[in-house]
């Protein structure tokens, strides 16, 4: 049996005596798609955070491409091919379209591979072809999210972590991101998503997790879970 490309067992983070994420385990099979669902404050965020390394982990182990990679600095995960897409997307306002993909591209140590890798940036995501001269801050809200992810795929890696992806934008907007990530997906990308709308998200995915209070309370196929009425009850207090 294969094993997962990315495999969280009772991961605990804590901000001094708060906590946010109390005990989360899943796992993210190679080449497939993973949501994880949960209200606001329920952990989602955090859980990328710690995954990418960008919060540290308190307690519990991940492991990422064979390797627990709990404890390391985000510099040395993104090397070890794990890009985060982040909520908000923290661009570089001044900077050009290309000049922020090309700084997804830093980790690389091949850098000979970065023409191809615009090249794929730009056919996921023909608008920044469009606009790859313009400052990323005159951009619209859908076209800075096309940037940041694109700007992670620029480091080629194993493991996309998406945050929030569809948030603030118009429907519209959302089925064009959602047939990119379905791109990309077609070509083998591993994807863990962290997502506010809980129906795009369960039609993305091949398996979901839904977290409450820093805690996985439910995981499934997405198809299965996507007709599961404690979906509705435990991320919109649906009773």
């Amino acid at each position: 049996m294969t094993s997962p490309l990315l495999k969280i067992d009772h991961l605990e983070v804590r901000y001094g005596d708060l906590i946010g994420v109390a005990d989360v385990s899943l796992e993210v099979p190679r080449g497939s798609v993973v949501a994880l669902l949960g209200s606001n404050g329920a952990g989602k965020t955090t859980t990328l955070n710690a995954i990418a390394g960008i919060v540290p982990v308190s307690r519990g182990s991940v492991v990422f491409d064979g390797e627990n990679i709990a404890g390391q600095p985000a510099y040395a995960i993104v090397r070890k091919g794990l890009a985060l897409s982040p909520e908000g997307w923290r661009l570089f306002a001044q900077q050009s379209v290309e000049n922020n993909l090309l700084l997804g591209a830093t980790p690389l140590a091949d850098r000979a591979r970065v023409p191809r890798l615009l090249d794929r940036v730009y056919t996921v995501f023909p608008r920044l072809a469009e606009r790859r001269a313009q400052r990323a801050g005159t951009m619209s809200g859908g076209e800075r999210q096309m940037l940041a992810v694109g700007r992670a795929l620029m480091s080629e890696p194993k493991l996309l972590l998406l945050d929030e992806p569809s948030l603030g934008l118009a429907p519209a907007i959302v089925d064009t991101m959602y047939d990119s990530f379905a791109a990309l997906h077609k070509e083998g990308q591993t994807i863990l998503l962290a997502e506010q709308s809980v129906d795009v998200a369960l039609e993305a995915a091949d398996h979901a997790y839904v977290l409450q209070v820093g805690r996985t309370v439910l995981e499934g196929p997405a198809k299965v879970m996507a007709d599961n009425p404690d979906v509705q009850r435990v991320y919109l207090g649906v009773e």
